[in-house]
């Protein structure tokens, strides 16, 4: 039967010598044993990642070899879908750190990663970039300290985005517009007459055809609340992408998408419209362009469902929800902070101390 060969990622492997999980070590192509240092190398494809044709897809007609079963939890506090490792007797969401119990998960199929960023950093390299961001930040509250480095509300998780792939061809019609200067003489605002050099367009009419291959756009998907992964982090390089291998997997957390493919789909041809139009402006040339008409279309389209790695360090202060997140492949830090009422208000306090006692002194 076909649902035999579904392939299992929660499945954990077991150390040679002691039994403990193997888990994957950053910055390598191992698992290793946190116990005794045994190491095994994962196991990659050759062949390299499998762009999967687009249009099955959208019409539901995918072959069940890239698709699996996983087990999943569902965050009831902030709506994260996360995939459980079966050895978890309950875990925290990484989102939000509400607690999640095995017991509720439930298991539903996703279409199969065909390439995974492996993390590049590990957790202790994580705890050290956050101890440094933390210490930079003004006015904030001393548990900060504690909630940044403690290792329970710390979380490696790999987040879904769809990767597309298309030859774009597209037809224009537009105008070409040329600079030229004019000389004027004008009179300034102290009523003399002065010369003023005034910049003006000539337009002339364009049209042509551009075409190019379109690689790897890349679009997230799973729906984030606000506070979720923030763009100033987003940017990973994606020349790093291996294989997908369910032992990357190892000792970390993967959210499922969210957003299916056919929406995926449609925000990639609006970023492939972004760059038809680019295309066609640089190839009707001159100072500046307009394009008034474009054809666009796409074909030979492929995609990917590929894994990319953060650290998520979820707290709360005062019954509002922070999070801090971490590039798991370069280290780029980003987050929402508290701030301390009492270390503001004795600032300010010791600040109209010191205009006093200035002001008092200068009187004398």
């Amino acid at each position: 039967m076909e649902e035999q060969k579904i392939q299992k990622t929660e499945l954990k492997k077991a150390c040679v010598n002691c039994g403990a999980e193997l888990k994957y070590k950053p910055g390598t192509t191992s698992i290793s044993c946190e116990y005794c240092g045994y190491e095994e190398t994962i196991s990659i494809k050759e062949s390299g990642f499998e762009e999967l044709e687009l249009h099955p897809y959208l019409q539901e007609m995918g072959a069940l070899r890239h698709s699996e079963e996983i087990s999943m939890l569902h965050c009831k506090n902030c709506g994260a879908d996360q995939h459980v490792e079966e050895n978890y007797k309950s875990l925290h969401c990484v989102y939000c750190g509400q607690p999640l119990v095995i017991e509720d998960a439930y298991r539903e199929n996703w279409i199969l990663p065909g390439a995974v960023l492996p993390f590049q950093i590990d957790k202790k390299q994580s705890f050290a970039i956050f101890k440094n961001w933390v210490k930079r930040l003004w006015f904030a509250p001393n548990n900060l300290k504690k909630a940044a480095l403690d290792p329970q509300f710390t979380k490696g998780l790999y987040l879904p985005y769809w990767t597309f792939d298309a030859q774009l061809h597209a037809s224009y019609t537009g105008q070409r517009g040329e600079y030229y200067y004019e000389t004027r003489r004008v009179r300034n605002a102290n009523g003399k007459i002065v010369t003023q050099r005034v910049r003006k367009t000539r337009w002339y009419p364009a049209s042509g055809e551009v075409s190019g291959f379109v690689d790897d756009t890349l679009i997230k998907a799973s729906h984030q609340k606000t506070g979720r992964i923030p763009g100033k982090i987003a940017y990973w390089d994606l020349k790093k992408l291996q294989p997908f291998s369910s032992g990357f997997l190892s000792g970390f957390v993967t959210e499922k998408y969210t957003i299916p493919l056919k929406d995926g789909h449609l925000h990639s041809k609006e970023v492939a419209r972004g760059i038809a139009d680019t295309w066609c402006r640089r190839d009707i040339g001159g100072d500046t362009q307009r394009v008034s008409s474009m054809d666009m279309k796409l074909s030979e389209e492929t995609f990917k469902h590929i894994l990319l790695p953060v650290y998520v360090s979820a707290y709360r202060y005062n019954g509002k929800e922070y999070n801090f997140f971490i590039n798991g492949e370069n280290g780029r830090i980003s987050g929402t902070r508290p701030y301390s009422f009492w270390k503001i208000f004795f600032a300010v306090l010791f600040g109209l101390i010191v205009i006093g006692v200035i002001v008092f002194l200068s009187k004398k």
